[in-house]
């Protein structure tokens, strides 16, 4: 065998290092530190019944201010006054103008060829000259009754006189003894039938008079209806031009040229440049809350411009109600029809009240629900939501100013009474 040299080593005893207790102190220390630091977190952890990630979470604080109930819609420019052009009557239409032409008010657009309106004018006035010859010629025959008249009273009146001078001279001829008694009497007879001839003249001047003025007075009434009658024809033969009610542009027409159109039917509409409304639709949920008279904001690239609701109609069509909003005294240039813009509806406001950013916590907790982080942990308190706007939202019991709710990513916790947050 071969000899190694293990009889010849020797165990040498080293000195004791205190370097390993250091060691396995440090690791104690940071396992106590630990344990301290993490116990309220795993106690949370514990307690809770669910947890989640705060990165996926919005939170926002619960304020004191002045809540806006607004709603926000989109709407599109419309002329506030676009007229459509009817024909008066029946007849053949030329148009003078072209869509999208500039008119002033009351240039002529259109002309409607009507030959019965036409004629029926000529008949009428034809009917109003023979009117008024009739009441010429009845006013000179009233003069020439009246002279004739005249002249038999003014008779009847000499006949008078001279009966009263031929009773005076049979009286002085009669007290001379000149005269018989009988002439005297028969003189007397005389004028007292003269008188009477006399009075009844008179009366029958008065009235043949009378009878004359009615008659002529009649005959004007049947002129006076006659002028009404053409003056009404003429006004509609005028009418056949169809002149434009503003200053404006010439928006659709509604028939070809020279084109046969029956009486009251459409021929083109104008579109009134100097006073344009927003047309708007709005959700059915803000019907009934909306008004005329509510204030509102129009915003285009150039800024804001203020407005009000001019109209709301009654009818709901596929969830949405039209509405009509009016610029205030400022408006946009260079409008255009049909142009989109958002406006706000101001609909009312709450002041001092505690509201909180709106978010999707009002959906899903049906605004009686809401979680509010308190210590890193968010706790499920009822509370009662009023009124809401575009942003904000009022929270009316529950919380308190300076509370944080958990505005979005609620939908995570499953209806957990104590969520930890981590």
């Amino acid at each position: 065998m071969i000899r190694d040299t293990s009889a010849q080593d020797r165990k040498i005893a080293l000195p004791k290092s205190r370097k390993k207790y250091f060691v396995w102190g440090g690791v104690a220390a940071a396992v106590l530190v630990a344990g301290v630091l993490l116990l309220p977190a795993a106690a949370r952890l514990m307690s809770a019944d669910s947890s989640a990630s705060s990165a996926r979470l919005r939170i926002a604080e619960v304020k004191r201010g002045n809540l806006v109930r607004d709603v926000s819609v989109q709407g599109k420019v419309v002329a506030a006054f676009s007229p459509t052009l009817y024909a008066r009557s029946g007849g053949t239409v030329t148009l003078d103008i072209q869509a999208g032409d500039k008119v002033k008010k009351g240039d002529v657009l259109a002309v409607v060829d009507s030959p019965e309106l036409t004629n029926k004018l000529k008949q009428e006035q034809a009917t109003l000259d023979s009117l008024g010859l009739e009441v010429e010629r009845a006013t000179i025959a009233n003069r020439k009754l009246e002279a004739a008249t005249k002249m038999a009273y003014e008779q009847a009146m000499i006949d008078r006189q001279t009966s009263e001078r031929e009773l005076e001279r049979n009286t002085k001829a009669f007290e001379r003894g000149a005269q018989p008694e009988m002439e005297v009497l028969r003189a007397k007879d005389a004028l007292a039938k003269a008188r009477l001839s006399e009075s009844n003249a008179q009366q029958n001047m008065q009235l043949d008079r009378d009878t004359l003025a009615f008659e002529l007075k009649t005959k004007r009434f049947a002129l006076d209806r006659q002028k009404l009658l053409v003056e009404d024809l003429a006004r509609q033969v005028d009418e056949l031009k169809m002149r434009s009610p503003v200053d404006g542009q010439v928006g659709q027409l509604l028939v070809q040229q020279r084109a046969n159109v029956a009486a009251n039917a459409g021929v083109l509409t104008v579109i009134d440049l100097s006073a344009y409304e927003i047309e708007v639709q709005v959700p059915e949920v803000f019907a009934h809350d909306l008004g005329p008279g509510m204030a509102a904001e129009i915003q285009d690239a150039n800024g804001k411009y203020s407005g009000e609701v001019s109209a709301i109609s009654p009818e709901v069509v596929d969830g949405q109600v039209t509405g009509r909003i009016r610029f205030g005294e400022k408006r946009p240039d260079g409008l255009r029809q049909n142009q989109r813009l958002t406006t706000r509806i101001l609909m009312d406001e709450h002041p001092n009240v505690l509201m909180v950013e709106r978010g999707p916590f009002v959906d899903t907790g049906a605004g009686r629900v809401a979680y509010i982080v308190r210590g890193g942990m968010a706790e499920r308190t009822p509370i009662q939501v009023g009124a809401t706007s575009l942003n904000a939202v009022e929270i009316v019991s529950g919380v308190k100013e300076g509370d944080r709710i958990v505005i979005s990513g609620t939908d995570q916790f499953n209806g957990a009474q104590r969520v930890a947050l981590n």
